[in-house]
């Protein structure tokens, strides 16, 4: 029973350390992505 649980609490942590790294990344991602199109707005509206 102890393999088990071991293996289990494995899997769970490893999901979670890999859930965290994507959720970063994509939050970083649309972030850049929206200052980009603040900044292209602005300068469309000073043309």
């Amino acid at each position: 029973m102890d393999e088990q649980l071991r293996i289990i609490l494995i899997i769970i942590v490893s999901v979670s350390i890999f859930g965290l790294l994507v959720f970063v990344f994509v939050k970083n991602y649309i972030r850049n992505k929206i200052n980009y199109l603040l900044e292209d707005k602005e300068k469309k509206k000073l043309k």
